[in-house]
């Protein structure tokens, strides 16, 4: 069965056929696995395109000239997977840390069989952060709260890199928890894919004078 929405979102993307074609490769494969795998919730899964693909393209469009991304619990590759397959006509490289074992072997696989211009790393980030200096743009969706992420991201957000993280309708709230313990640049991005969720685009950060 087709989606309705893959058509309406490859459009709004712009992208290739050949890129569409690896799209699709995708979304067969977290078909495939996620009866093993439980990749992305069960509901979710009928509407692939526009709460998953969708969701992460629209990071591309913030960030159109950064080159080296770095995705934090990657899980089932939602952005960091989606990303790299649609913006490697453009020179995109994308590392793909993730703590499950089985989710990297997901991510793996996918990758070969799409030709993605990943690197994927089973490790904890506190391990790994550090390789990172330099890196363009960091992000991460659904994996912790924002005052967390901040913490793990600190390394590279206070030295240039963008943190771009995908927050629901509590992203001012976490906002404000998260200025208890850091000084953060940011705005707020709406979502095009849920009017209620936002884009937390993070361009400084630094420790409160207290602390």
């Amino acid at each position: 069965m087709t989606d309705p929405d893959r058509a309406r979102v490859l459009a709004a993307a712009n992208v290739s056929r050949e890129t569409a074609e690896r799209l699709d490769l995708y979304v067969a494969q977290l078909r495939r696995w996620q009866p093993i795998k439980n990749l992305v919730g069960p509901a979710t899964l009928a509407e692939v395109w526009s709460r998953h693909v969708d969701d992460a393209l629209q990071l591309l469009d913030l960030a159109p000239e950064a080159r080296t991304w770095l995705d934090l619990g990657s899980g089932a590759g939602i952005p960091g997977l989606i990303l790299a397959i649609a913006g490697a006509e453009r020179g995109i490289r994308v590392d793909l840390v993730e703590s499950n074992a089985r989710k990297c072997a997901f991510l793996t696989e996918t990758a070969r069989l799409t030709g993605a211009p990943v690197r994927v790393r089973n490790a904890r980030i506190e391990a790994v952060i550090g390789d990172y200096a330099g890196t363009e743009i960091v992000c991460a969706r659904a994996l912790a709260p924002l005052a967390q992420l901040l913490a793990w991201t600190e390394p590279l957000l206070k030295t240039g890199t963008t943190g771009l993280f995908p927050k629901g309708r509590d992203a001012q709230a976490e906002l404000t928890q998260a200025a208890a313990q850091w000084r953060v640049v940011n705005d707020l991005v709406p979502s095009r894919t849920d009017s209620e969720a936002r884009i937390v685009r993070v361009t400084a950060l630094a420790a409160p004078s207290h602390r």
